[in-house]
């Protein structure tokens, strides 16, 4: 497979196979590489690379792995060890598109984690495209689920041999094919989508917080195109709405730290057999509301400064129940490429706020990642009435300034409130990261309160394991964070960005928590 450094616009569709982990705290050892170069424009296989990998015990290869893959002792034995394709493999990989099924959970994180094996950097890619996301949004499951022997087998390509190059070349006609059935469809929508079988995931969003009354509310609208300002009172208003959308888009993430969700304001669509065009999708991995509780049994090694609560500042952090709602605004404000986000201001300065005492309800969480595979770091909290009433009116105000926008998201509210749980709504916290060579750390300011003094934690590793005994379920946390809009994946709504953590240690802290 002869690759050039110049060119890296080819598309590269890559497998791993791996050893199945038989016990806690195994990992995952590499078994074999495969990768195809796509030209993005003809669709068409350009180069290809495969390759078994020794694992450095081979013992790790178990009768459930083989029962797998396929992949024997035997068969790897002769093999070259992961350091010795190191060089190949992240030539094949670093600085363009990547693509394969299930890749973000699954496949990237195994390629990050064998090259700090070998304490070597991991190749970054441009962009992905995930093609178990994608197929799942965009040609919903009418094969059934959505792994890849189900797909082949609904388009007659054979049998999945889960093996590396094979599954690459399968994915990619699997992808070929359903867009292909897809394009048709957009072409005659009245025919070929008239029967029930086609998902409503393909073609129709839900939204489940509605197309609200903004007038009923009292909220006014000053400029509908582009800026909306709050009024009072404030009401949470959800109708069912219905609307049809493209049933083809690109589905890259582009490559960019720490770069806001985007809003696509242009109503004409990309050509979507053209892979390259990102038009609206330089966008971070959205982490949607989950009501799901992480595992954790992890120690927390950090030291801590003393400091006083006056000493740590956040000045600019208003509680709920002290901001103005008629000094709210919301805006398009330009960002790049003729592209919009929304811009969600107090006063004419950035919305921040402060709530006390907010009780955790599910830990830290790992389960959304980035482009490359690195965990997202999140928790839950229950929110206030005051809080719920302040994040529902802007919340209503954003999705209606969005759809204005030319937007076709579905929009997911940040306050949660579960079927049966209505009286017990959430918020998910999201706390950022910054990558730093192999290393993401996390941003966020966190303290430690106890009594009278405030500590401010300084830790030895930014490892998740450091926050998981400090953010449980029942921890009573004071939560400074801004606001933020997404538009992700056909996906949008506002976040909430934690900027500093206090954490409530002791009994009398807790105590006065409950009473105020």
């Amino acid at each position: 497979m002869m690759i050039t450094g110049e060119d890296r616009s080819e598309i590269v569709f890559f497998d791993v196979e791996t050893t199945i982990p038989t016990r806690t705290g195994q990992k995952y050892a590499l078994l074999e590489f495969g990768a195809i170069l796509v030209c993005p424009r003809k669709l068409v296989e350009q180069h290809s690379y495969s390759t078994l990998v020794r694992p450095s015990d081979l013992s790790l290869i178990s009768t459930l792995s083989v029962r797998c893959n396929g992949i024997t002792r035997d068969a790897v034995t002769s093999a070259p060890s992961f350091a010795d394709i190191a060089d190949k493999v992240f030539d094949v990989l670093h600085g363009r598109i990547w693509a394969g099924h299930n890749i973000l959970k699954f496949d990237c994180p195994r390629i990050r984690e064998a090259f700090a094996g070998i304490n070597r950097p991991a190749p970054e890619p441009k962009g992905t495209i995930d093609t178990l996301t994608l197929l799942t949004e965009r040609f919903g499951r009418r094969a059934g689920n959505m792994k890849m022997a189900s797909l082949a087998t609904y388009f007659g390509l054979g049998e999945q041999t889960h093996r590396s190059l094979d599954d690459v070349r399968m994915n990619f006609e699997v992808l070929k094919h359903c867009a292909t059935v897809l394009f048709l469809e957009s072409s005659l929508p009245d025919i070929l989508t008239n029967n029930s079988w086609v998902s409503p995931n393909a073609a129709v969003r839900s939204r489940a917080n509605g197309n609200t009354n903004l007038e009923g509310m009292g909220l006014s609208i000053d400029t509908p195109s582009s800026s909306v300002k709050i009024g009072s009172p404030m009401k949470s208003v959800a109708e069912a709405y219905t609307e049809s959308d493209n049933p083809i888009l690109p589905h890259v993430s582009r490559n960019v730290e720490e770069v806001p969700d985007l809003i696509e304001t242009n109503s004409s669509r990309p050509d979507p057999f053209n892979l390259v065009q990102f038009s609206a999708e330089v966008r971070e991995s959205i982490q949607l509301d989950a009501m799901e509780e992480e595992p954790a049994s992890y120690a927390r090694d950090s030291s801590a400064s003393i400091a006083t609560e006056g000493y740590i500042g956040f000045t600019d952090f208003l509680e709920p129940n002290k901001i103005s709602i008629s000094s709210v605004s919301l805006s398009l404000s330009p960002l790049h490429r003729g592209m919009q986000k929304i811009q969600i201001l107090h006063n004419n300065a950035e919305l921040q706020v402060r709530s006390k005492c907010l009780k955790v309800r599910f830990g830290i969480s790992t389960m959304f990642v980035d482009y490359a595979g690195r965990p997202r770091l999140s928790f839950v909290v229950d929110a206030s009435s005051e809080l719920c009433q302040l994040l529902d009116a802007i919340d209503n105000l954003a999705q209606k300034l969005t759809e204005d926008s030319g937007s076709m998201s579905e929009w997911r509210p940040v306050v949660n409130r579960k079927p049966g749980f209505m009286n017990c709504p959430t918020v998910r916290l999201n706390l950022p990261t910054v990558v730093d060579g192999n290393i993401s750390r996390w941003v966020t300011e966190i303290y430690q309160k106890e009594s009278s003094a405030t500590q401010k934690l300084m830790f030895n590793r930014f490892d998740v394991a450091e926050l998981d005994s400090l953010i449980t379920p029942g921890t009573l946390l004071d939560v400074y964070f801004s606001v933020d809009s997404y538009d992700y994946q056909q996906i949008a709504g506002i976040r909430l960005v934690a900027k500093k953590l206090i954490v409530h240690s002791s009994l009398i802290d807790k105590a006065t928590c409950r009473l105020t």
